[in-house]
């Protein structure tokens, strides 16, 4: 059967090319290589304690064995979500250098996972490659994207302050979560400091109020999130855009489906269609449609192009300018601080958020804050909390003393992590192996990427600024951390097919489609041009909406 247009992935990306092609009236399969997930039916573990678990709550020895590459985040393969990760022996990758590709196959992917922080690029972002002679130049501005960012805002539901500050540009908000009062005592010296320090509250992807929102509750502040949300409170394409799709009758959804590669006409310089191999029973289908939009995320979508090989793309389809695979970022984070705070014994909290505070980017802002080591910046991420009774690990006192004090909340502790941005570097790439095949007959993914020194230069920042973040606040105790690191672990994978004004030195144009196949689609992470130093899932729907309102309208107008 042949559609007006095909989507690749079920994600965050995918949804939304969904949702918008199907509410223009395009007839369009979303083709998902992993199992179909049904919202609160699908989430076996949303109700369970970490007492419910054996082992403590700790991964059991089969998972450690099957899932060793996904345990490198240190919470993915816990039993309350391993299901929601791939096993890495059926689903391999190859490492030159360390990297950590974390991947979710199954109606949704990642998007009933993420951590849903949710903040705009700006022109600081879109203008820096071009202003300091990185990479390529972004062919769009913020004022390109932002009427897309209030769109999607709107519709996924985003609790958050505005603050007119340009590292992370005013939205569409819900109300936001409150800061707890140690958070406050933090934010508010950092505004008496007259830099360009700031706390903010973390902008999430959640319902945080009576807003209506269709199909969706409030947020219950649980804190089992990433196990899959039965109130829907949080944004995720199979509560939210791919049910918006299916109320309009233009959408099918096929899952178990594996597309390893794109069909191209020589004669029109179109794509045709996806060729798909069914994951249960291996039968082999070719699908076509006017139009194809790929959301696999970063690294599978460009292991498609670089697998549709043709007599016109000899090195992968779209690959005239050699850059397909090339500029992976991520970012890089595992640095930060925490701290104790005496103060506030007679102060508590209620319940849980679903976020924590945020504070935006300060380096490389203005001449004050200018670094003479590294460019563009970063920013922290943290929370502050008192001490519940797991600190009687440490205690040495018995019976009904330790009882007493264990019932007490505990002393006040603060702490913060930095997400950094990691600059294009060319040389850092992806490849597929021919010889090394995965169970369906497909190349598997080679990595080779790794920190540069712009990247090492912020980390020791990150630490300076972590630790001076909290002794100038006056905390006690102050502990700086680091932890090992590989591109990867930050799950933000981005660059690969970027965007770029001119075909010669990259993928995509302006509106995400093939310099050279106007009629397909790359809107996932593969597209980032820069990575910036913000939580990108924002981004990705938002250009995937400019981008496929843009394919709709070409099709009617017969352009592509």
């Amino acid at each position: 059967m042949k559609y007006d247009a095909i989507v690749i992935g079920s994600g965050i990306s995918g949804g939304w090319a969904a949702k918008e092609l199907c509410e223009n009236g395009l007839k369009t399969i979303v083709l998902e290589r992993g199992r179909k997930v049904e919202h609160i039916k699908d989430y076996p573990t949303m109700w369970d304690d970490k007492w419910d678990y054996e082992l403590k709550g700790r991964p059991r020895p089969e998972t450690r064995i099957n899932q060793f590459k996904q345990a490198r985040t240190g919470y993915t393969t816990n039993p309350d979500m391993a299901h929601w990760f791939v096993d890495d022996l059926e689903h391999p990758y190859n490492e030159e250098k360390r990297f950590d590709w974390m991947r979710g196959y199954h109606l949704g992917g990642r998007s009933i996972t993420w951590g849903r922080q949710s903040y705009r690029m700006g022109d600081l972002d879109f203008a820096a490659n071009k202003k300091e002679g990185v990479g390529v130049d972004w062919p769009v501005r913020y004022a390109d994207i932002k009427p897309w960012y209030d769109k999607v805002e709107k519709f996924i539901g985003v609790s958050g302050q505005n603050l007119g500050i340009e590292q992370i540009p005013d939205g569409e908000f819900l109300t936001p979560w409150e800061l707890n009062v140690v958070e406050k005592e933090l934010q508010q010296k950092m505004a008496s400091w007259n830099t360009s320090h700031m706390l903010t509250i973390g902008r999430t992807a959640h319902i945080s109020d009576d807003t209506p929102f269709e199909g969706r509750g409030r947020c219950q502040n649980r804190s089992r999130c990433s196990r899959g949300c039965p109130f829907a409170a949080y944004f995720s394409s199979i509560t939210s855009t791919l049910p918006a799709a299916q109320k309009t009758g233009n959408l099918t959804i096929r899952s178990n489906s594996i597309v390893h590669s794109i069909e191209y006409d020589d004669k029109t310089g179109r794509a045709t269609g996806v060729n798909i191999i069914d994951a249960e029973t291996m039968e082999k289908s070719t699908i076509y449609a006017r139009v194809i939009f790929s959301c696999a995320s970063a690294m599978a979508s460009t292991a498609i192009l670089l697998n549709s090989r043709s007599e016109r793309f000899p090195n992968g389809m779209g690959n005239d300018s050699g850059e397909l695979g090339h500029n992976i970022m991520d970012h890089h984070l595992g640095i930060g601080a925490s701290a104790e705070v005496p103060e506030y014994e007679n102060k508590y909290y209620k319940g849980r958020r679903p976020t924590g505070f945020y504070i935006p980017r300060f380096s490389n802002m203005d001449e004050q804050s200018a670094s003479d080591k590294f460019i563009r910046g970063y920013g922290f991420q943290g929370s502050a909390s008192r001490e519940n009774w797991t600190r009687g690990i440490k205690e040495l006192s018995i019976g009904e003393p330790l009882k007493q004090e264990l019932v007490k909340p505990g002393p006040w502790r603060i702490g913060m992590m930095a997400f950094g941005e990691v600059l294009p570097h060319h040389d850092n790439h992806m490849k597929l192996d021919f010889d090394k095949r995965d169970k369906w007959g497909i190349p598997t993914i080679t990595f080779n990427a790794e920190l540069k020194q712009n990247e090492i230069a912020m980390r020791e920042d990150m630490k300076q600024q972590s630790k001076l973040i909290f002794e100038k606040a006056g905390f006690k105790n102050v502990q700086v951390f680091e932890n090992s690191y590989g591109l990867g672990l930050g799950i933000h994978e981005m660059g690969t097919a970027r965007m770029g004004h001119d075909p010669k030195t990259s993928v995509l144009n302006k509106h995400n489609q093939i310099h050279a196949v106007p009629n397909v689609f790359v809107t996932d992470g593969a597209f980032m041009t820069s990575a910036a130093c913000q939580n990108p899932s924002l981004t990705y729907m938002a250009f995937t909406a400019r981008a496929a309102n843009y394919a709709a309208k070409a099709i009617r107008e017969n352009l592509i």
